[in-house]
């Protein structure tokens, strides 16, 4: 017979489990600056290793969505980690951070050490390729506040910016070409709306395969956001961009403006890009209109840079040389009426 907190439903030992398994995952995400080992009250990170004349920190903190319900309904654990890592990170990286260090926290209603080392396996993976240390986390089980088979993940990153290096969209001018950095999918926001069409709406299955995607419906939606530390660094270093939008929740409606002083606007040229079979999936079967998928998803874009005319060859030379892919989605232009502008023409 386990002691009272046992019997109120809280595994001690299962959490016990739980750091053993991680531990291998968390050795994967080691990196300079990392101080001690797992486990501690505390997540230490030595800065004094930097190079860095004026460091400003970043930090960005996030969760995933209801794409979380998907991958426990899917009873697939592996790849929501990198997910968690994503959002976070895409963030810090939009405002010229490099990521150090990230911390997650996962509350579930019962602790199932297997399960929840796919989930940590995921964090490793998102971290590693964001070249960022796990450094701690919390896990949590909480009977009555979760069932037995939910789970909760969020997370939290710091990164480090040379002040003059920082991303402010201070620098964005008139006639600055916009290169998007195309998604894997429908990342990470709007899962509301995709579980709403395809699994209430239209009572697919899981399993479904629908002839607008190459896979079953659960891996097309649960494709990992794409972490997109390694495309962007290198380029805010030799400040070759003037500013960048992590096209999130709102889609390019919402987050291109983001990045723009108050009289300039995005001119999108709609055509200058492949949209996505599941965005087309997404708008056949939920109904949706073309404009207002581009106020809720990314539409294959994941990322957008504001590049000045006479640095685009070196910004495009730079990615083309790391097998980067890119495409020329519109410019910048002089804020008139609405701050994002839809075109079908390509530059």
């Amino acid at each position: 017979m386990g002691n009272a907190y046992s019997r109120a439903g809280v595994d001690v030992e299962a959490g016990y489990e739980v750091v053993e398994r991680i531990k291998k995952h968390v050795k994967r995400t080691e990196r300079l600056g990392v101080m001690g080992a797992i486990g501690g009250f505390g997540g230490c990170f030595d800065l004094s290793q930097f190079d860095v004349k004026e460091p400003v920190l970043v930090s960005g903190t996030d969760g995933v969505g209801t794409k979380l319900m998907v991958a426990i309904q899917a009873d697939k654990h592996d790849t929501i980690g990198i997910d968690c890592v994503a959002m976070c990170v895409n963030d810090i990286v939009a405002q010229g951070a490099e990521p150090l260090y990230f911390l997650d926290y996962i509350a579930t209603g019962k602790n199932i050490p297997a399960r929840l080392e796919q989930v940590v396996a995921g964090v490793a993976e998102g971290c590693v390729q964001a070249g960022a240390a796990l450094i701690g986390g919390e896990t949590a089980e909480m009977p009555g506040m979760y069932g037995e088979d939910d789970y909760d993940l969020a997370g939290f990153t710091v990164g480090i910016a040379e002040k003059s290096q920082m991303i402010t969209g201070e620098k964005i001018s008139e006639g600055d070409i916009l290169v998007g950095l195309p998604s894997s999918g429908i990342h990470s926001n709007g899962y509301s709306l995709v579980r709403k069409i395809f699994f209430e709406t239209n009572h697919f299955s899981y399993d479904e395969k629908l002839p607008e995607l190459s896979g079953t419906l659960s891996d097309e939606i649960l494709t990992p956001t794409k972490i997109y530390v390694d495309a962007v660094m290198p380029l805010i270093k030799k400040e070759l961009v003037n500013g960048i939008a992590h096209v999130t929740g709102g889609g390019f409606v919402e987050n291109l403006p983001r990045m723009l002083p108050d009289a300039l606007a995005c001119e999108i040229h709609l055509d200058a890009w492949p949209v996505l079979p599941i965005f087309d999936a997404l708008a056949k079967y939920g109904k949706i209109p073309e404009m207002e998928m581009y106020e809720i998803f990314n539409m294959g874009i994941g990322m957008v840079l504001a590049v000045s005319p006479e640095k685009l060859d070196a910004v495009k030379a730079d990615l083309t040389e790391r097998n980067e892919a890119f495409f020329l989605i519109g410019k910048v232009t002089k804020k008139e009426e609405a701050a994002i502008l839809f075109k079908g023409k390509k530059i």
